[in-house]
């Protein structure tokens, strides 16, 4: 090949035209800012804040616009000015923070505050099935609202994060509340929580085998207390043994057994988890009234319904009342009493949650990617999509997984 011949070719191969070009993809724009909301709690019960200042500081630096009412973080203990700080803005315009796209709540709202929800958002706060009607449910779809509920909100190993730091704080924190209701100055045994030399050990009767109980358990061994755990679930009791590394009582719900032993217990905690939506009663009024003048039933599962037939919903500012000579305590958030330590762990765990739905592109994103996040979904633009809430309220219900993927 002649010489000038290859200078040729060398010059046509420099040409671009003759290069591979690459053409850009028809990719989605992502916009990863969320615009976040912050109300003020009006339940007199809830004392309690979804972010902590610390939180909304790491949102903000992540491009995020966070709206907090003015003194929604104050029963917690956490100042307006520590949020603004933090760089988030503080009004006093209740309306406009329930209109975020995205709503951080403690309680779930009222029917009044639905209409307050921008249409088309999101909303993550508690449930409270023991609580709530089917008219609930068709507010927030009448909205196209996107509710997201605590109870459950799973991780990655299908635990549910919320459910469990919230039971522990009132796992720790009953056997502080029986202890204070078993006392004199409160009209009960005037008794001590616990056992001293030569004294017999109190004694202490625990329904459910879950995290409540585990943590009830664990302070009540600290305190030389005399345990007994029943739930039907065989493999519960056997984890929980295994948990506390105790050799404690433990027995399947069966009602001689458990009416023997209330008969001289000093205290019952009830933390029976309901199965499937419903609710479990399993003490019965007779059981109670066998019981000793002056014992004390805490009945934590009380905001799902109870698992005590005389219990009664009670508040913070009025927790007790007496029947047959039986101290009760049945208020549904007992977590709430702690209120700065319960926000921080609520905080600790919705944060990186938030900061994933950015980073996905939006709710719609994290929900259609990420399966665990999905099953917290409980509403999804006008459907209801918990079989389990079907059924219960009888409202129809609409598969989450196909309405992802006839949206996408």
């Amino acid at each position: 090949m002649a010489k000038s011949e290859i200078k040729g070719f060398a010059k046509l191969a420099k040409e671009q035209s003759l290069y591979p070009q690459e053409a850009p993809d028809m990719i989605r724009k992502v916009s990863n800012q969320l615009e976040l909301g912050i109300p003020k709690e009006t339940s007199h019960q809830e004392n309690r804040v979804s972010l902590k200042p610390e939180a909304v500081s790491v949102l903000v630096n992540s491009g995020h616009k966070v709206l907090v009412e003015s003194g929604a973080g104050a029963k917690a203990h956490f100042t307006d000015n520590e949020y603004s700080e933090s760089g988030a803005t503080i009004s006093d315009d209740t309306n406009k923070v329930f209109a975020s796209e995205l709503l951080l709540k403690i309680e779930p709202p009222t029917l009044k505050e639905i209409e307050l929800l921008q249409p088309g958002g999101t909303l993550i706060s508690a449930f409270q099935g023991g609580n709530q009607s089917a008219k609930f449910i068709d507010g927030l779809n009448r909205k196209r609202t996107t509710a997201i509920g605590y109870e459950f909100m799973e991780d990655k190993t299908s635990g549910l994060p919320l459910v469990r730091a919230m039971s522990e704080i009132a796992g720790s924190t009953v056997l502080l509340i029986a202890g204070e209701y078993l006392s004199s100055p409160n009209d009960g045994q005037g008794v001590i929580l616990g056992g001293v030399t030569g004294v017999p050990p109190t004694k202490v009767i625990i329904l459910g085998a879950g995290t409540v109980s585990e943590y009830a358990a664990r302070a009540a061994i600290g305190l030389g207390v005399d345990i007994g755990i029943f739930d039907n679930h065989i493999y519960k009791l056997r984890r929980i043994k295994q948990a506390l590394g105790h050799q404690i009582y433990t027995s399947t719900l069966d009602n001689a057994l458990l009416l023997k032993s209330l008969k001289t217990a000093d205290v019952l905690i009830g933390a029976l988890r309901p199965e499937k939506g419903r609710h479990q009663s399993v003490v019965t009024e007779e059981m109670v009234q066998a019981m000793k003048p002056g014992a004390v039933i805490i009945d934590v599962s009380i905001d799902q319904g109870g698992c005590v037939e005389t219990s009664e919903l009670t508040s913070h500012k009025n927790p007790v009342f007496s029947k047959h000579e039986v101290i009760h305590y049945c208020v549904p958030n007992i977590a709430s009493r702690v209120a700065r330590t319960a926000s921080i762990a609520i905080s600790n765990i919705l944060t990186p949650i938030i900061q994933r739905v950015g980073d996905e592109g939006g709710i719609d994103e994290m929900i259609y990617l990420n399966n665990w996040f999905m099953r917290g979904v409980y509403t999804y633009r006008g459907s209801l999509t918990n079989l389990d809430l079907a059924k219960k309220f009888n409202l129809g219900y609409k598969d989450l997984y196909l309405l992802m993927a006839a949206r996408f």
